[in-house]
């Protein structure tokens, strides 16, 4: 049986992990982030310190997300969490890919990938707990606005 004092603490250190992760991938993204300033930026963007705040944001929900479904019943926890670790990979190459080595379209394939592990995710998490696969909504529809963002990006500047 778990204690209280364990399962606070999972959900701190399952809320930490996506956003170690995120920070980790803008940090050595910075200087890519920098120079994306300049280019021809796609209708419909929004101002740079926006995307700090909504990364910052989906990351929570998806680390309290696998926090819930970490302290569900034992049932399907471990499959729960293998698209969850999957896409956050994927996520962490994807700011690389797009600022540093400016690889648009394949930073956009990448984000495709990211978006299905996402819903897999979601479905998985909400199987093992209805409320963590919920969060995950928000993160759902950012990732199909980034997309278009990215996609859109990658036309104008090739």
């Amino acid at each position: 049986m778990k204690t209280k004092q364990k399962i606070n603490l999972s959900y701190v250190l399952w809320a930490l992990l996506p956003l170690a992760v995120g920070g980790l991938s803008a940090l050595l993204s910075m200087d890519g982030m920098k120079a994306n300033d300049a280019l021809r930026q796609p209708a419909l963007q929004p101002p740079g310190w926006l995307f700090s705040v909504a990364w910052g944001i989906l990351y929570l929900l998806m680390g309290i997300g696998a926090g819930l479904v970490w302290n569900a019943v034992p049932r399907g926890w471990k499959d729960a969490l293998i698209p969850f670790i999957a896409q956050l990979v994927l996520n962490f190459l994807w700011s690389p890919l797009f600022f540093v080595w400016e690889l648009r379209l394949a930073a956009f394939f990448v984000l495709l990938g990211i978006l299905g592990l996402a819903i897999w995710m979601t479905v998985a998490f909400y199987r093992e707990r209805k409320s963590a696969g919920l969060l995950q909504i928000p993160y759902l529809l950012w990732l199909c606005f980034a997309g278009y963002l990215n996609f859109a990006s990658y036309l104008l500047n090739g």
